[in-house]
């Protein structure tokens, strides 16, 4: 958990990294069965992975894809949890 994503908790909204091939109608479903809450609106981006030095050698983090969640008011996500 990042500072940004803690902020967004605020709106009642939270980021989950999800599989890069996941849809957002995919995404809703699995957050409301594992957390047994509402969604609202669900919005996604690619992070693009950066390039990375090692040992002199040249190589690139993989591109990751982010949810973020908004949940109907009333319903919330205890964050303090791990999903296995």
């Amino acid at each position: 958990m990042t500072e940004k994503s803690t902020n967004l908790n605020q709106f009642n909204q939270y980021s989950f990294i999800v599989s890069k091939d996941s849809k957002a109608s995919e995404i809703k479903q699995a957050i409301e069965n594992i957390f047994k809450v509402k969604v609202q609106k669900i919005n996604t981006l690619i992070i693009k992975g950066k390039i990375k030095s090692f040992k002199g050698s040249i190589g690139n983090k993989k591109d990751q894809k982010k949810a973020i969640v908004t949940l109907i008011e009333g319903n919330t996500i205890d964050s303090s949890l791990e999903i296995k």
